[in-house]
């Protein structure tokens, strides 16, 4: 049995369209698809965890269609993409369809966009006749125009309007799980838990199972939120002590820098002055960028950390 197994988010992910947890026009889009069984090239963008794989999986899923998944954040060279994509293009279908194969390259903003990523359009020309392509990406915008205008790009965009129904929707089913697991739960917790995360869906059923494992839903599942740890930071920053920044930060290895930006901008108007709080937005939002790609999270995070200690005026 592969450590996957052991996963709820690989257990119990969904495998149609109609099980995933999506705003209705998404829902709608995909299940013209499905109806009319003409798989297209596609690219799917958003953040993480709001079920883009699991889409692309479901779709092949519905309609009895072969597919290689690709992890491009771990198989990116030109020569292994090919090789693998050939190979797999040219085998036997197991599942005795007629119809295209499908290729999924997750993460494809990982690729590199001055080589592998021209590479790919051609990889598309090359093997149309009987494979289909699926993107992910995190960013769009690191996907070049070429590869783009390829496939039919959708947007998994979460707005303020749709959150509450898929966090009351996701509630349902994490609900469900855990009393099939045998876990107790207070509700309270679990509902605080599903709207810190949202909408990233993968992190909330991983942040249950991880503080599940002795029955119960832990209450420091919650630990992130805490707004005395934010306030102890912000303390950090505000009297310019590195070393106690960096020692906080390494003492919190299970937060999030998502969430960490969060509380920053969230408390913004109640820690800056005025005239930082634009600043703080632009250095939260590149260093949010860059946590996508960086290998260490942690030197990203003080990174961040240490740009807005130096650079903010912060209220008496």
């Amino acid at each position: 049995m592969s450590s996957g197994e052991f996963l709820w988010c690989e257990e119990y992910r969904p495998k149609t369209i109609d099980e995933c947890i999506l705003p209705e026009d998404l829902k709608v889009t995909f299940n013209k698809i499905v109806e009319t069984g003409e798989m297209h090239n596609m690219l799917l963008s958003g953040t993480s965890g709001l079920g883009k794989t699991t889409v692309a999986k479901a779709l092949c899923h519905e309609l009895n269609l072969d597919y290689i998944l690709i992890n491009s954040s771990e198989d990116s060279g030109i020569d292994v993409l090919r090789n693998r994509i050939r190979q797999f293009a040219s085998s036997i279908s197991l599942s005795g369809s007629d119809s295209h194969k499908v290729v999924i390259l997750d993460e494809a903003d990982y690729l590199n966009a001055q080589s592998t990523q021209p590479a790919l359009r051609a990889f598309i020309e090359e093997f149309s006749t009987n494979c289909r392509f699926i993107f992910t990406c995190n960013y769009r915008n690191k996907i070049i125009d070429p590869l783009q205008s390829r496939c039919a790009v959708v947007e998994f965009n979460t707005t303020k309007k749709h959150l509450a129904g898929l966090a009351a929707q996701f509630h349902k089913r994490l609900s469900k799980i855990l009393k099939e697991k045998e876990v107790k739960y207070d509700e309270r917790i679990l509902a605080e838990l599903i709207m810190l995360h949202a909408p990233d869906w993968r992190r909330v059923l991983n942040e249950v199972q991880r503080y599940s494992i002795n029955g119960e839903l832990s209450a420091a599942a919650l630990v992130g939120t805490s707004v005395g740890q934010i306030d102890a930071l912000v303390g950090f920053l505000r009297e310019k002590n590195f070393k106690s920044m960096r020692g906080w930060v390494a003492q919190n290895p299970d937060l999030d820098s998502s969430v960490i930006f969060r509380k920053l901008y969230d408390g913004a108007n109640q820690y800056l002055e005025p005239h930082s709080i634009p600043q703080l937005v632009l250095i939260l939002a590149d260093y949010q960028y860059k946590a996508a790609f960086a290998a260490d999270k942690e030197l990203n995070i003080v990174a961040c950390l240490t740009e807005i200690m130096g650079s903010l005026q912060w209220k008496k």
